[in-house]
């Protein structure tokens, strides 16, 4: 019998990078310390007070008071669907779609639902810290397509290409991008899409940052754009950065009905449906008007450009320009190496655990995204804050040798 106390599946997960910088900030901050944390990626904003009372209502109501179908409320899946033809023109119907538990429960479903041992994925980085755990959880290989700031954090079809085995099942796509911020344009989706259909590859599209562009970029889904990738395409969304709308924890997946069924049956015996009032809050959300989000878009918008002014004047810091999200995502290497307050930090991960315990300044190092040298910092906050953490950052950073 083995004495393996902890499955060898769940011991080889990272624990969340963000989650973990975000609460040791919050630790610190709870012990007197004057903190500020560039590390949460969730807005600062109130959800909308039209979705709190919808919620409201829903808890009064016995409806909601009993279980509903897994996959989500019906009326929801409804209005999923016609929301997600009004933001992306990308026309579905809602069998296609399934209510989880957050945007992270969706990507879980959807490589539980699509990948088999020795599968491959192809990953983009910078990527999400979750993308690759759900991947090893399935029996998958991710296969990481570095790129870097030259290429606007961008991949390109002959990095696809040169990657492209005959194990390759899935491509996972961003846009905008979480960490980097990077939007792609229009005609090199395209491109990335017919490549996909020609290759008969799954394009799993993470399109949660849909509503926060900035300047003239502009979000296009890549489903919408190469309707032939439909049949292998799943679209992974949600209500928490559109709406300020993270602690509801409702996200969906939106797949060809196999897959839609497929990831439903998975979840009747995984959670059983999303907490109803949650998923009352949701339809609200999607059906109501974009006010509040367009409000949201414009103090994002502001602060995108104070935070890059700021970090790109800091001498050794190279900060690309923010098109999308709610991310910098600059590069330190140039201050790597040298002596800070006494310390010689070699990588982002020196880098971060220096900052927060000089400048009471918390980040999230590049490391956890696939990307030494560089750090993620989120603009999430305050705009008196956002000014004070990167001014401590460019003190301490200042006295290097």
């Amino acid at each position: 019998m083995s004495d393996q106390r902890i499955s060898r599946r769940i011991e080889a997960i990272a624990p969340s990078a963000t989650l973990a910088v975000d609460a040791k900030a919050k630790a610190l901050r709870a012990a007197g310390e004057p903190v500020i944390g560039f590390g949460a990626g969730e807005p600062d904003f109130a959800t909308p007070r039209h979705i709190v009372e919808a919620a409201v209502a829903a808890c009064a109501d016995p409806a909601n008071h009993h279980y509903s179908p897994a996959a989500g409320l019906p009326d929801l899946r409804e209005a999923v669907a016609a929301k997600t033809l009004r933001d992306s023109g990308f026309e579905c119907t809602a069998d296609q779609v399934v209510i989880t538990n957050g945007g992270k429960h969706a990507v879980y479903n959807t490589f539980a639902a699509l990948i088999d041992p020795g599968d491959e994925v192809l990953l983009p980085a910078p990527y999400w810290t979750t993308y690759p755990e759900p991947i090893g959880l399935a029996g998958g290989t991710t296969t990481v397509l570095p790129t870097t700031a030259a290429s606007g954090f961008r991949v390109t079809l002959d990095q696809l290409e040169a990657a492209r085995t005959d194990r390759t099942k899935a491509l996972v796509f961003v846009s905008p991008s979480n960490p980097t911020g990077a939007v792609y344009p229009r005609d090199e989706i395209e491109a990335i899409g017919r490549w996909a259909v020609e290759n008969d590859v799954w394009i799993i599209t993470d399109e949660i940052y849909e509503h926060l562009v900035y300047g003239d970029n502009e979000h296009h889904s890549v489903a919408t754009l190469v309707p032939e990738i439909a049949d292998r395409c799943v679209i992974l969304n949600g209500v928490a950065k559109t709406y300020a709308m993270t602690g509801w924890r409702v996200g969906w997946l939106i797949a060809p009905p196999d897959v839609a069924k497929a990831a439903g049956k998975l979840q009747s015996q995984q959670t059983s449906n999303v907490a109803n009032v949650s998923q009352r809050a949701a339809l609200a959300a999607v059906s109501g008007p974009l006010d509040a989000v367009d409000e949201m878009r414009s103090a994002f918008d502001r602060r995108r450009r104070v935070i890059h002014r700021l970090l790109d004047s800091i001498d050794g810091v190279v900060c690309p320009e923010i098109q999308g999200a709610f991310y910098a995502f600059p590069s330190f290497e140039g201050v790597l190496g040298r002596d800070i307050a006494g310390r010689t930090p070699a990588t982002t991960l020196e880098l971060a655990d220096l900052v927060l315990e000089e400048a009471k300044v918390a980040f999230v190092p590049g490391e956890a995204f696939g990307a030494p040298g560089y750090a993620r910092l989120s603009f999430a906050l305050g705009d008196e804050d956002i000014q004070e953490g990167v001014t401590r950052i460019a003190d301490l950073l200042a006295r290097a040798s």
